[in-house]
């Protein structure tokens, strides 16, 4: 399963659930992985480098933003990163799995949007159920797949 060192894998490590899933499969296939968080959080894996960045409002993707090229893999919740690294022409995918692409970006960054001015406004939205374990390996095999593209 492991491959040369062609590619880096990036973290947006601000509330991730599968770092550790992630720097695993990096480490299957000699990626380079970076852990990106704010110094909230501490993370020290095997393997990856973490680059801690200060608080504040969204000081972590911009650094991840301004980190990204080509060829590299995001792994981030945030759809607004997302659409940058994809206009960076880099991969990115969630903590379920599922591939950012130009085909789905725009409408997610609406929902997005729209979720936002219903809470503005007094809205309640109901969050996201607990995580399963169908989603970890769901996650683990759509990045193992990005990895082993060429």
């Amino acid at each position: 399963m492991s491959r040369p060192m062609s590619r880096r894998l990036l973290i947006d490590a601000d509330g991730c659930p599968v770092v550790d899933e992630a720097v695993a499969v990096a480490k299957d296939f000699d990626a380079e992985c970076l852990i990106l968080c704010d110094t909230a959080h501490h993370f020290n894996k095997e393997g990856a480098q973490t680059l801690v960045f200060s608080q504040g409002a969204d000081s972590v993707d911009f650094a991840l933003a301004n980190l990204v090229q080509a060829g590299d893999i995001v792994v981030t919740q945030d759809y607004g990163l997302a659409a940058m690294c994809l206009a960076r022409a880099a991969r990115a995918l969630n903590q379920d799995g599922v591939e950012y692409t130009a085909d789905n970006i725009d409408s997610l960054l609406l929902a997005r949007h729209t979720a936002r001015k219903i809470r503005s406004s007094g809205g309640r939205l109901k969050g996201p159920k607990k995580r399963s374990p169908v989603q970890d390996k769901d996650f683990v095999a759509a990045l193992e797949a990005l990895l082993a593209r060429d």
